[in-house]
């Protein structure tokens, strides 16, 4: 059985993969739910909405915890009712695995 993305854990990378490409990375993909982008095969992105900037800020801490428990962390762009993450593998400079689990992740704390 193959594990759901929400339930693996980020496993440390330290440039010794290749990055996700082509129908692998298309693949991958399908198990994110509505909302993420693959952006040129370098990342993925997704805006989450909020009632005000307080509730915004409060799922981008959410969003920085789990990220601190994965050892992976996105960019965050937070502003009033609206939530930007963009995440890709900095060391190989590219999308592998550790990068759809974090977005797996990122949407259940929504």
């Amino acid at each position: 059985m193959i594990k759901e993305l929400k339930e693996k854990k980020c496993r440390p990378c330290e440039g010794e993969v290749e990055p996700l490409q082509g129908e692998e990375l298309r693949e991958m993909a399908k198990q994110l739910s509505e909302g993420w982008q693959i952006v040129e095969e370098h990342h993925i992105k997704k805006t989450y909405e909020f009632d005000d900037f307080r509730k915004a800020l409060d799922f981008t801490n959410r969003v920085g915890e789990v990220a601190e428990e994965e050892g992976h962390h996105p960019d965050i762009f937070l502003t009033w009712g609206k939530v930007e993450i963009k995440i890709f593998t900095h060391n190989i400079d590219g999308l592998t695995e550790n990068d759809f689990i974090l977005a797996a992740k990122a949407d259940q704390e929504r």
